[in-house]
């Protein structure tokens, strides 16, 4: 259905090609999952199928990609929208119209399509998707993972052979991601739909995969193979395969199920031992003592004829790392947004720092970022300048700080960025690696993350893990809304999981997580019901029990 001859992408005047050397076919009624690191091309890639690139992005494709037979280079990403249909990371920035059935009807009205097959079309797109309780709903109204399903139908009425999705996981809640996860399994099941997938929350996606594409590095040569083999070579691998690589299991397990299968006698082994966070513990936060860094009390926001939240008491001490979780819409942006003074609260109070603290919305910007930092979900709404080096600049200049402050922060964060590359060249996740960067310069005493994973890959967390930890050592407190369960396990001694605008949980990360099925990570899942969170934390028992797995 896809054919890759000889494919190599090179932007501008770079001399390197971000892709080099694709040579492989992908069959028709497949899901092809593609993983590897950040800013390896992963995007590059899939725009090549769609027409994407080089026709909307500029660049030089050299070689040939042929869908159902048409050349991309031959064919604009409009003459290829009855063939392949394309969805991106953000849903939103796709859509023209108002309510769900409009958005599922337009890309036909586009094609021309004869009335009575757009409305015959949008019905059965409605039933296979579960929209038909959502047809009149405005879009701007849904949850995450119903706007990824619209955004889903919306191309699946122009009946494309080909979906392409770039990380259409990545701004959901599990539940949500589950949603549509089953879609797809629908697609490709019932209707023969090739799908290829960028994807990095590889826990979540690895099992459905038919074939796994992996681009281990920038222009290297792409791996096609069964998911099990790829995983064994590759570079980023979900924690239920790591865990699998520890206790040298073969094949690799996809899947908690297949974990679990095979966890008897590692179970055996981690009996006798706890693990080293509880020993340390982490049942009780950090940061028990000393003046709160962010004081909530009775809190009520509204936004439009919404209630946001409702009630919801926080106190955030020094060296506290604290993970909002909830779904999509469950109010975890709009508390941090609240915190930084974007909303004014209908009832309730908001102080940051001790006694008499600062009211954020009362407050001056200048004297508000020496209290609070956020890094919001798109990071493109801190950066303006033309270069990763000039947005350094501006952020020393703005923070106060010495010269080289960010830098230092950006080369920790993404080791292989340039100082003369834009901030619209960089990946989704390098552009958030960068804002991170940006906020971390003013060294805030509380920062605020929301969906700070979005678009990073492994190493690219768990270099962001090691700088968040270093910061709740030093004394800032660290409050992330996420729906990375990897990295609330991993990250969080705290979490407060939201509901409708209310605290529905709130207390040490061991206990809260592994007592949700949605929000246990996959370790725990596979060594319930003892509550070992991240296979960093087995294989360090093991190491120091000096006990062989």
């Amino acid at each position: 259905m896809i054919r890759f001859d000889q494919v190599s992408v090179t932007y501008g005047d770079g001399t390197a090609p971000v892709v080099h050397g694709v040579d492989l076919t992908v069959p028709e009624g497949e899901l092809v999952l593609v993983v590897g690191p950040s800013g390896v091309g992963k995007s590059t890639l899939l725009g090549t199928v769609s027409g994407l690139v080089p026709h909307f992005t500029g660049g030089t494709l050299h070689g040939r990609v042929t869908v159902d037979g048409r050349d991309t280079r031959e064919h604009r990403p409009r003459e290829l929208a009855d063939v392949v249909g394309t969805v991106g990371q953000d849903p939103l920035a796709h859509f023209v119209t108002d309510t769900v059935e409009d958005e599922l009807a337009y890309g036909m009205e586009c094609l021309g399509l004869p009335l009575d097959t757009m409305r015959r079309r949008v019905e059965e797109t409605l039933d296979l998707l579960g929209l038909a309780d959502l047809r009149d709903r405005p879009v701007a109204a849904l949850s995450g993972g119903q706007m990824q399903r619209v955004a889903i139908g919306s191309v699946l009425t122009a009946h494309p052979r080909v979906l392409v999705l770039d990380e259409p996981t990545s701004a959901l809640d599990p539940a949500a991601a589950e949603e549509v996860l089953a879609v797809l399994q629908r697609l490709v099941h019932d209707l023969g739909t090739t799908v290829l997938m960028a994807e990095h929350r590889l826990e979540r996606v690895v099992q459905y995969a038919d074939q796994v594409l992996l681009l281990p590095a920038p222009g290297a040569a792409p791996v096609l193979g069964e998911p099990a083999e790829v995983m064994a070579l590759s570079p980023v691998r979900p924690p239920v395969v790591a865990l699998g690589r520890l206790a040298g299991w073969s094949p690799l397990p996809l899947s908690v199920r297949d974990a679990r299968r095979r966890a008897a006698g590692l179970r055996e082994r981690l009996d006798s031992l706890e693990p080293p966070a509880e020993r340390a513990g982490a049942g009780s936060p950090d940061g028990s003592g000393g003046e709160p860094l962010a004081e909530v009390s009775s809190l009520s926001v509204r936004r439009g004829r919404t209630t946001a939240l409702e009630k919801v008491d926080l106190t955030v001490r020094p060296g506290e790392t604290v993970a909002l979780m909830g779904r999509n819409g469950a109010g975890k942006s709009t508390l941090l947004n609240t915190l930084v003074g974007m909303y004014e609260p209908v009832r309730g109070t908001v102080r940051l720092g001790g006694a008499p603290g600062a009211v954020p919305h009362r407050t001056r910007p200048s004297e508000l970022l020496r209290r609070v930092g956020l890094v919001p979900q798109d990071p493109r709404d801190l950066l303006y300048a033309d270069t990763v080096a000039a947005e350094c600049a501006g952020a020393d200049r703005d923070a106060g700080a010495g010269a080289g402050t960010c830098r230092a922060l950006v080369s920790a964060l993404l080791p292989d960025v340039h100082d003369g590359t834009h901030p619209r060249d960089l990946s989704e996740g390098q552009r958030l690696a960068l804002a991170l960067a940006v906020v971390l310069t003013a060294s805030p005493p509380l920062l605020l993350l929301d969906e700070p994973t979005r678009g990073l890959d492994y190493a690219a967390k768990e270099r962001l893990t090691g700088v968040l930890r270093a910061l709740a050592d030093e004394g800032h407190a660290v409050v992330l809304a996420t729906h990375d369960v990897e990295l609330a396990a991993e990250l969080a001694r705290r979490v407060v999981i939201l509901a409708d605008g209310e605290v529905v949980a709130d207390g040490p990360s061991a206990e809260v997580v592994t007592s949700s099925p949605a929000f246990a990570p996959q370790t725990a899942k596979v060594l319930a019901p003892r509550r070992w969170l991240t296979v960093g934390q087995v294989r360090a028992a093991l190491e120091e029990a000096g006990v062989g797995v």
